[in-house]
């Protein structure tokens, strides 16, 4: 197979993304190996190689005796079609062979479009889609990752879920799947046992049954498998595993650098952002373990930038602490340190001075609404002062170059909050008139608008997502209100939107369209050249599948939702709350200033919410 490979690997594009052998890549000996696990992240090497995510797991699994972890990415077309042409099967970087020889197969997955490309990669390797038609322990293919909080259009091809985070879920699973191995269980046993593990969700447990309107009726749990599955979480971060030890790509990649996660959660509490409300509660490491790891990290890879990430870093109360460390140590290595995420809100000009000694790059904020009172709508806790402030201090400290990124279609929007983007920004303008210390470069304003995708676990779940004819109408509406040269506008296309909508919010039944989908060509729907939006047109149509049911519909509150066997911490009561407050325009405080009750402290045994 290796010789094959090599045979094919000069005819396609960036060759290194199939061969493997990248420094600090974890090679086994077979012959200790109980356990072979093909690691898959359903999108192209840059993407996957980029995921913090992904390393991690790589990591914990390979920590473990007996197991051996390998990684598999989704070919680009051209390898596709040499594989496909060659009858080769899809293989692992480390070692090679098969995925179909593998005894687990498991995917990450954080965007509801990757999905074809779950389906495309299990049928290169050879293995058959549909949970049901894999009937022993070989091959059993199991899921995590933020799309695993709605599991249910994969539930037909996925034999069990985990759900939350993985450092210590995963070792649990791999343990039984040992055990189950070593003593010849069948498949259906283990998933009787896997799912007794807490985080565990094994959809082949549940029936869905739906009322003539094409609403669900109720989810009926089989075989003792709880009503719900609530999520994992790790408590101690400090204590947690963490790759130092990083593989060092052998081409460039998205993220080239190195990567330092600061924390978990979010304190803000958007009423879109299904991160902010899933990845709850706040959960911090110390400013001495990141100093650590990023000494370790960047002396091992031989990085020259690393990044600062978490879902709002400026939110970190030891940033400071950290940053004085840390800048010294990069300043005498030659070392970009960047720290994105940051709010307007907390902007901080000395620590953006001190930034700019070892690189000037642009700023990027994120009001999403153009008015106060949209802002408020959702929950942004940001005021245009506190927009207008930072802006002056950025351009006052030499930057003439900022992002700003909006969403069009959020609730309650009308056009005068559309044109409320329009004057926010004439009114950056005005601001870097007035405080800018660098007028020679001139100002760049970068402004892009996303179409709002109504996403589970958050106060929108039931929301109602607008037309896209009507999203494009605002789009040039805002267009047509910029009058200046400084600014360059650009907007999502709503085709790929109105998909994730649907599969964010989707039931069991668009397994057939996913599958379908994929039949007429659908895969790496997440890059431009290879989207096909009739290939996804079609396959609703061949389903007899309406995709509006699932976004310009809306969702009753009183509904029974496709992922309420999920528990994410946070309470469905809370989410109404939240919902109410939102069309009274009530601003919800964030964590620090006082607690919600939003339920998510369940979670934590050992220490309270850290926020």
């Amino acid at each position: 197979m290796t010789e094959l490979i090599n045979r094919i690997l000069p005819t396609v594009q960036k060759p290194a993304r199939y061969v493997g052998g990248e420094y600090n890549e974890i090679i086994k000996d077979l012959s200790q190996v109980r356990v072979r696990v093909a690691f898959c992240f359903p999108d192209t090497y840059e993407i996957g190689m980029s995921n913090v995510g992904m390393r991690i797991l790589y990591g914990v699994m390979n920590e473990m005796d007996g197991v051996w972890c390998e990684r598999v990415f989704a070919p680009w077309s051209d390898m596709e079609e040499a594989m496909r042409v060659n009858q080769l099967p899809l293989w692992t970087l480390e070692s090679h062979d098969s995925v179909k020889d593998f005894d687990m197969v498991a995917f990450t997955i954080g965007y509801e479009m990757c999905y074809t490309n779950i389906l495309n990669m299990l049928n290169l390797a050879g293995i058959p889609l549909r949970s049901k038609d894999r009937t022993g322990l070989k091959n059993i293919v199991f899921a995590g990752g933020v799309c695993a909080f709605n599991p249910e259009p994969l539930a037909d091809f996925i034999d069990f879920f985990c759900i939350g985070e993985g450092e210590e879920i995963t070792p649990e699973v791999i343990d039984l799947y040992d055990r189950a191995k070593a003593e010849n269980w069948e498949k259906e046993a283990f998933l009787n046992e896997v799912a007794k593990i807490p985080g565990v969700y094994v959809p082949s447990m549940y029936t869905h049954s739906y009322r003539e309107d094409g609403t669900l009726l109720e989810i009926i749990p089989l075989q003792g498998a709880p009503k719900t599955v609530t999520k994992r979480i790790v408590e101690n971060l400090d204590a947690a595993y963490y790759p130092t030890k990083m593989i060092v790509p052998s081409t460039e990649i998205v993220h080239d650098r190195a990567n330092l996660e600061v924390f978990r959660g979010c304190i803000r509490g958007c009423r879109f952002c299904q991160a902010g409300f899933s990845c709850r509660p706040v959960r911090k490491k110390s400013a001495d373990v990141l100093y650590r790891q990023a000494v370790e990290t960047l002396t091992d890879s031989g990085h020259n930038e690393i990044t600062l990430s978490s879902l709002s870093t400026s939110d970190y109360r030891e940033l400071k602490e950290l940053t004085d460390r840390l800048l010294p140590y990069c300043s005498e290595n030659r070392i970009n340190l960047s720290v994105p995420s940051l709010r307007a809100d907390n902007f901080s000009r000395e620590l953006m001075q001190k930034l700019q000694t070892l690189r000037k790059s642009g700023l990027t904020f994120a009001p999403e609404a153009g008015t106060q009172r949209l802002r408020d709508v959702i929950n942004k806790n940001l005021t245009e002062d506190e927009i207008l402030d930072t802006c002056a201090n950025a351009f006052e400290g030499g930057w003439n170059n900022v992002k700003l990124y909006f969403m069009l279609g959020l609730p309650t929007e009308t056009d005068e909050d559309v044109l409320g983007i329009a004057e926010l920004v004439h009114k950056v303008i005005n601001t870097w008139k007035n405080c800018a210390t660098n007028k020679k470069r001139g100002l760049r304003i970068h402004v892009s608008t996303s179409y709002f995708v109504p996403k589970p676990h958050t106060p929108f779940q039931w929301e109602r997502q607008i037309p896209p004819e009507e999203y494009l109408r605002r789009c040039k509406l805002l267009k047509c209100h910029f009058y200046s040269k400084s600014v360059e506008y650009n907007y999502h296309e709503p085709d790929l939107s109105r998909l994730e909508a649907v599969m964010a919010r989707g039931d069991r039944r668009l397994g057939r369209v996913i599958e379908q989908a994929v039949i007429r060509g659908a895969r790496l729907d997440g890059w431009d050249e290879h989207f096909s939006y009739q290939a996804w047109l079609d396959a609703f149509s061949f389903c007899g599948i309406d995709p509006d049911f699932y976004t310009v519909r809306g969702y009753d509150e009183g509904e029974v939702l496709p992922w309420d066997t999920i528990d994410v911490g946070v309470t469905k009561q809370f989410l109404l709350s939240e919902r109410n407050h939102a069309y009274l325009g009530t601003v919800t405080p964030d964590c620090r200033h006082s607690c919600s009750g939003c339920g998510v402290s369940k979670l934590l045994q050992e220490v309270a919410c850290d926020a």
